[in-house]
Parts: structure tokens; C-alpha cells; sequence
């Protein structure tokens, strides 16, 4: 073998030597700290973990412009004379509906709805009901008081509330684009939705989604579980909003 052929091994064998003391341990750095992912798939599931090591649930978020919908500040009087805000349901899984104690027609089905799921999940702390009344003239905290214990509202987080109409109209439209408005026509003098809203421990507002990927956003209120469809062949959605909850409520 020549003197230049030994020549080129030393020189590799250098080259390789040099490469080990300063590339390698830098790589193994990188990989301690998390800097090079080892397998996507992963990472994909690491992704999907939230804090508390909880599973996000496959329930869909209402987006707007982009970004998920949070349920705005608010801050009225409970049926007990106390003052509740969003922030006393943080942390808890809860259900919202817009009524009024005077209603003729749909509320008293919505709330005999509510509570046939407030005794699906009794006991549970972290969850709740979120009712606003949209004629607080006349719904007093003594007037949501008797109507709570004639419907067996007992859960403790089921909260009544009545304030500033203007504030209850702007949150009904606004905040969680459930319908409400005054209407002398109407029965009982009211218009408003008979869906129910569902919002999860951060405050955002959650559902199932449709056979084409998009938000349902809300869920029927007016047919009880037990009849199964309504007259229109419609189906009830006590129970799948049962289900959310409890996807929700493990989150």
C-alpha cells in the first residue's frame, strides 16, 4: 500500500474523530430536550393531550372568524338574591337556555327537559344550568325562587337569572346567538329559541357536528326524550346532549 493511500486513511479516521467529539454530543442534547421528534405519530397524540393529562373529546368548537367562541362576561342575580358571573362557571360543564316564569308555551317543556338531564347528572360538582330570564320585570329572584322548586330544580349550580334587560338581550344574541326578542304577537308577549346551548370547563361553546364536519351549535329543548320525535317526525336531542355532557364533563 503507498504512503498517499495511508495518507487518506488518517485523514478520514481524523475527520470521523472530530465529528464525534463536537456533532454527537450536540445531537443527543437536542434529542433530551425535545427538539427532535423520533416519530410523528407521536407527536400527533401528544398534541392532543391538555393539561391534567385529559382527552379532548371529539366535540366541535363554534368558530368565529377563525378563532373558538367563548362565552362573554357576565353578571346578574340568582334566585336566591346572590350575584353569579361567568366566572362562578368556570370550570364546570353547564347548559344555557333563555326563558321567562310567565311563558305559555315552550319553556315549560324546556325546563322539564333540563331537568330530566340535571337528575342524569346529580351530585356531580362540575356541572351545571345557566337559565336567564328575558322578562326581568317581572322574574324577581322570589318569582325564579318559587319556579325553581316547582320545576325540582335542586342542582346548585342551576342558577336563574334576572338583571338589566338590555344586558340579558345583548347576552342572548350576541354572546351565545340563541334568539330572544319582545313580541306582542307571540304568545305570552316573547320571542326565543328553544335551544339549548352547551359550554364546556373553559367557557367555550361546544357541540356535535353535522353529516357534512360543521357545528350543530345548539340542541332542541322543545322534545322531551321520551316521546322520541315530535309531531313533524323531528328528532329529540335530550340525549345526545346527555352524551356531550358527560364527553365534556371527562375532558
Amino acid at each position: 500500500m503507498s504512503k498517499k493511500t495511508n495518507y487518506s486513511y488518517v485523514g478520514i479516521t481524523f475527520i470521523i474523530l472530530v465529528f464525534g467529539i463536537i456533532f454527537i454530543p450536540k445531537i443527543i442534547d437536542r434529542v433530551s430536550d425535545g427538539d427532535i421528534i423520533r416519530d410523528e405519530s407521536r407527536s400527533e397524540g401528544v398534541s392532543k393531550i391538555t393539561s391534567g393529562n385529559s382527552q379532548k373529546s371529539d366535540l366541535s368548537y363554534l368558530e368565529i372568524n377563525g378563532e373558538p367562541k367563548k362565552v362573554p362576561a357576565f353578571s346578574f342575580t340568582n334566585q336566591d338574591g346572590e350575584t353569579i358571573s361567568n366566572e362562578d362557571y368556570m370550570g364546570k360543564v353547564y347548559v344555557v337556555e333563555f326563558f321567562f316564569t310567565t311563558c305559555p308555551t315552550i319553556c315549560p317543556i324546556m325546563n322539564r327537559n333540563l331537568v330530566e338531564v340535571q337528575n342524569q347528572f346529580n351530585g356531580l360538582e362540575n356541572f351545571g344550568v345557566a337559565s336567564f330570564t328575558i322578562s326581568p320585570e317581572i322574574d324577581t329572584p322570589e318569582v325564579l325562587k318559587a319556579y325553581a322548586e316547582k320545576y325540582g330544580i335542586t342542582n346548585p349550580n342551576w342558577h336563574l337569572m334576572t338583571g338589566d334587560e338590555t344586558a340579558i338581550y345583548k347576552l342572548a344574541n350576541e354572546g351565545f346567538n340563541l334568539y330572544t326578542a319582545k313580541d306582542d304577537s307571540a304568545e305570552g308577549g316573547f320571542e326565543h329559541s328553544g335551544n339549548f346551548a352547551l359550554i364546556d370547563k373553559e367557557g367555550f361553546i361546544r357541540s356535535r357536528t353535522d353529516d357534512f364536519g360543521n357545528p350543530k351549535i345548539f340542541y332542541n329543548g322543545l322534545i322531551p326524550e321520551a316521546d322520541g320525535v315530535d309531531d313533524e317526525g323531528m328528532s329529540q336531542e335530550i340525549t345526545i346532549l346527555k352524551e356531550d355532557i358527560a364527553k365534556l364533563l371527562k375532558e
